[in-house]
């Protein structure tokens, strides 16, 4: 079977259930960022020695990433037929992680520059690729309703790269680079 199949030459590709759609179609768009955001965590993984903690965390991210995508590939009137399905606790494995990393470290404050470690830089990068997937996905939304389930998902999915990346750097004992405090706490400050 060859990798190249000629028929996107024409810049039209299909999605589950046989249509075709443009190359830039927003679900397409969607689910190329979503396909990034996977690549992105592939390289954090290959950065991570094979025994590290966040191997398992990382791979089982990866493998629900690839059942959303098959998700958001389907319009919603034939999504009943996708015979993946998506795991009912996605977003309570997320908020579990960001809880149990936070509650080692301190709040501090401020807002930080992305950086620091190779890993916590490509972790921050992946809580990027994951902000702009959602922000395609709701555009999808409107023409197309998303799951809330993958909704949530992603939404918490960055939340859990930046506190990843921030315990990365935890971890290695390094400072944040800060760049401001947030603006609640330079009212509280000013105020007192």
């Amino acid at each position: 079977m060859r990798i190249y199949t000629r028929g996107g030459d024409n810049g039209r590709t299909g999605i589950h259930g046989g249509e075709r759609v443009d190359k830039d179609d927003i679900r397409i768009e969607a689910n190329g960022t979503l396909d990034e955001v996977n690549a992105e965590i592939g390289i954090v993984r290959a950065l991570l020695p094979t025994e590290h903690e966040w191997q398992d965390l990382l791979g089982k991210i990866q493998r629900e990433m690839m059942v959303v995508m098959s998700h958001v590939a389907t319009p919603s009137g034939i999504r009943d037929k996708n015979p993946n399905k998506i795991s009912g606790d996605l977003v309570t494995f997320c908020e579990e992680r960001i809880d149990a990393l936070s509650g080692q470290m301190t709040d501090n404050g401020y807002f930080i520059l992305p950086g620091g470690s190779l890993v916590s830089a490509h972790l921050q990068l992946a809580r990027t690729i994951v902000r702009r997937a959602e922000r395609r996905l709701w555009t999808l939304n409107r023409k197309d309703p998303v799951s809330p389930e993958i909704m949530q998902f992603v939404n918490r999915l960055s939340d859990l790269f930046f506190t990843m990346a921030r315990y990365e750097m935890f971890c290695q004992g390094n400072a944040e680079e800060r760049w401001q405090s947030f603006l609640y706490k330079r009212k509280k400050q000013n105020n007192t």
